[in-house]
């Protein structure tokens, strides 16, 4: 495999009659599982890059090198991943340079941690956290709470039942605790919250929406629900009507009750905001001609409303369980270029791909339709395994390069999800785990 790449690129810049020129380098990292995807991870610090991956073997793996070097040293860790999709890797750093990382979860958790400062060999398996409800963990992530908390997310339990658990790290110590004296959402064994977020937004407030669903089918989401909180402790309606924790259906603020086979899904629930800094939820759900629309809600005067942007004539009939692939995505609304401009991303199989919508901020209707600037030559997202049904995957860098004009991502192809289940052989040969580097000039 080739070791490193250089390509240069002009590409007209949409806002200058300067042209740009993007360099682009290529370091091999090492060959990875390529039977199913699941995502890996990438966290630049300072003057040292780390990836999180499952290698050849399906061993969860650990890279880190200097930014002025394509050598990498590698920690093979004690997991390994099986079949679902769902078994991503994340990783962050505390206060003391310590790495966290938590993967290969829809069981008991699994973490791994540092002990030395910046250095991979040193990390070691944490076999708890709090050491309670952590036999059934999925969806970890780790955020910052308004102080800089270093906190730790994740749910407890499985779809249809399950409630989302928040700890709160004690660098002093290098301990764990609840941020909550009691997970901040309650299915009651009825149903699990499937929320994004929570997010800051640039009003300061810790924005969540999300769904609510009833059973390992993702046709059963329902109740597209809302809260916000100035210090991830107490929350309240968009109104300002304090929630009593935990957060359940019937007291959290529900924005639209679509019901379970309505069309709406979780994943598919971004939070925006338009350029008074008033909250936007965009989802879709089904029309009443039982077509699927995207819909964005906007908080206007302490209530919802709900305004339908687009007029597609497609129903996207999705159900069942594990991991499914998305017909339709949306990303969340964002200040337009142009005064009274919105601009939102989106993507349908059968209009077109991606997109990007400018929206009229009155109405929250597309004006304009484009398609999104490349983020890298084409000719990357070309497959070059052999093997038929690969695909390209793509991760970013959860980290902050040193350079402004340089960012990181990384590459490698895998076959399609398959509902999270075990593919008869034979399976495609290991394929080149690859990191980009893009650096624009001009």
């Amino acid at each position: 495999m080739r070791n490193l790449i250089w390509i240069i690129l002009l590409l007209s810049a949409r806002l200058s009659a300067t042209p740009t020129s993007q360099r682009v380098k290529a370091i091999d990292v090492a060959p990875v599982w390529s039977g199913h995807p699941v995502a890996f991870a990438l966290l630049t610090r300072g003057q040292k890059q780390f990836v999180g991956f499952y290698d050849a073997q399906r061993r969860m793996t650990i890279g880190a090198r200097e930014l002025d070097s394509e050598k990498w040293s590698f920690k093979v860790l004690s997991t390994s991943v099986g079949w679902d999709s769902h078994n991503y890797i994340t990783m962050a750093f505390d206060d003391d340079d310590q790495l966290h990382v938590v993967g290969n979860m829809h069981a008991p958790l699994v973490y791994f941690r540092t002990t030395n400062p910046l250095h991979i060999d040193s990390l070691e398996r944490v076999p708890a956290m709090v050491g309670k409800n952590e036999e059934h963990c999925t969806y970890p992530r780790f955020l910052r709470g308004p102080a800089n908390e270093f906190i730790f997310a994740y749910r407890d339990g499985h779809s249809g039942d399950g409630n989302d658990i928040y700890n709160v790290y004690d660098r002093a110590t290098r301990t764990w605790s609840r941020l909550l004296d009691e997970p901040l959402t309650d299915g009651r064994g009825l149903m699990n919250a499937y929320f994004q977020g929570p997010m800051r937004g640039p009003d300061g407030w810790f924005h969540l929406c999300g769904v609510w669903r009833d059973s390992p089918g993702c046709q059963s989401n329902h109740d597209l629900s809302y809260a916000r909180s100035k210090d991830l402790r107490h929350w309240e309606k968009a109104d300002g009507t304090p929630l009593k924790l935990p957060l359940r259906v019937d007291n959290i603020d529900v924005v639209d009750p679509v019901p379970s086979g309505g069309g709406i899904i979780n994943g598919n629930t971004k939070i925006g905001f338009d350029a008074k800094r008033r909250v936007i939820i965009s989802y879709h759900k089904f029309d009443p001609a039982g077509k699927t629309q995207a819909y964005n809600a906007r908080l206007e005067d302490g209530k919802w409303k709900i305004y339908q942007t687009s007029d597609w004539d497609y129903r996207w009939e999705f159900g069942g369980a594990g991991s499914i692939h998305f017909e339709i995505t949306l990303g969340a609304v964002r200040a337009g270029a142009k005064p009274g401009t919105l601009t939102q991303t989106f993507s349908h199989d059968r209009y077109g791909g991606a997109g990007v919508w400018t929206l009229d901020e009155a109405t929250l209707k597309p004006i304009a339709t484009s398609k999104p600037a490349p983020s890298h030559p084409p000719e990357l997202d070309r497959v070059e395994s052999k093997f038929a049904g690969m695909e390209v995957r793509w991760a970013g860098d959860a980290g902050r390069p040193l350079e402004k004009n340089t960012r990181y991502e990384l590459r490698w192809e895998t076959l399609g999800i398959n509902r999270d289940k075990p593919r008869p052989q034979p399976w495609p040969e290991p394929t080149m785990l690859r990191l980009y580097q893009f650096t624009t000039d001009g």
